[in-house]
């Protein structure tokens, strides 16, 4: 972790913070229609009023008038023949426009799909949102492991390789913010949850240059991974490979994937330090 100054499920968290309250700009009503569409963060994908009020944290009214809102211009639905809602696909169009309009992935693409054609694994664009990381490019290989993990997933930055890749090039205060709003609660059996052991695995990290779990968030899994930096040589993602258990071991990932890993993250780095020049 660099010391330079300058420098399960998992679930978004509410955008409001002490100082937003304060502020006599800020939008109480805005929020409470995102705290709406935050309520479908769970596994459940169909809820009831009464189920979303409890899961955004709103009394009934208040949620009336948000679903009310957000059906009429197409992000709710009404479950036919039932009293449930559903997001429609109309959310999806604020993934699109950041995909679109996402540098680092129109960068960064061509490299991981290179990668994932020559290895035949998976690989993945990983950015950092508060004390979570979030996959905003994923290229399946020939045997993908999770199908549940797609494009908008999230994962406990502490838990994952992704995530410790990029701590260990984040400053120090950041990553004990990050920490510190981590809840350490085992996502698997072989989930590391203690703090010394975590901190001791990002520092180790900042010194090799690349992170490497086994079985930590999913079971059948290892995930290699490296940080993307800026000219500065802060983390701004971290791209990995994943693999199954059942045909590869830890020994064999860091002997040789982690020299893929840390080629393909240093060349996507320079690429955006060569474009930001012009």
């Amino acid at each position: 972790m660099t010391s330079n100054p300058a420098m399960p499920k998992a679930s978004a968290e509410s955008p409001r913070t002490p100082k937003s309250e304060q502020s006599s700009l800020f939008i109480g009503s805005t929020e409470k229609t995102f705290r709406v569409l935050h309520a479908f963060d769970g596994q459940s994908r169909h809820m009831t009023m009464i189920d979303i009020a409890r899961a955004a944290g709103l009394d009934r009214s208040a949620t009336q008038r948000a679903v009310y809102t957000l059906e009429v211009l197409g992000y709710l639905q009404r479950v036919p023949e039932t009293r449930n809602y559903a997001l429609t696909s109309k959310v999806l169009q604020f993934s699109y426009n950041y995909i679109r309009a996402n540098e680092l992935i129109d960068k960064a693409s061509p490299y991981l799909l290179d990668l994932s054609r020559e290895l035949g694994e998976t690989t993945n664009i990983q950015e950092m949102d508060g004390h979570e990381i979030v996959f905003v490019a994923r290229f399946p290989g020939r045997h993908l492991v999770n199908i549940d993990i797609v494009v908008g997933a999230r994962l406990p930055a502490m838990f994952t390789a992704s995530g410790t890749a990029m701590l260990s090039r984040l400053p120090e205060q950041q990553v004990q913010e990050v920490l510190a709003r981590t809840r350490l609660e085992p996502m698997t059996h072989f989930t590391e949850i203690n703090p010394q052991k975590l901190m001791e695995r990002i520092r180790v990290t900042a010194r090799r240059g690349y992170a490497a779990v086994e079985n930590e968030t999913v079971l059948g899994d290892i995930s290699i991974a490296a940080p993307i930096t800026d000219h500065n040589g802060l983390a701004v993602a971290a791209i990995n490979i994943s693999v199954p258990t059942t045909r590869w071991t830890m020994d064999r990932v860091e002997a040789e994937l982690a020299k893929h890993v840390q080629v393909v993250a240093t060349s996507i780095s320079k690429s955006r330090f060569s474009s930001l020049r012009y």
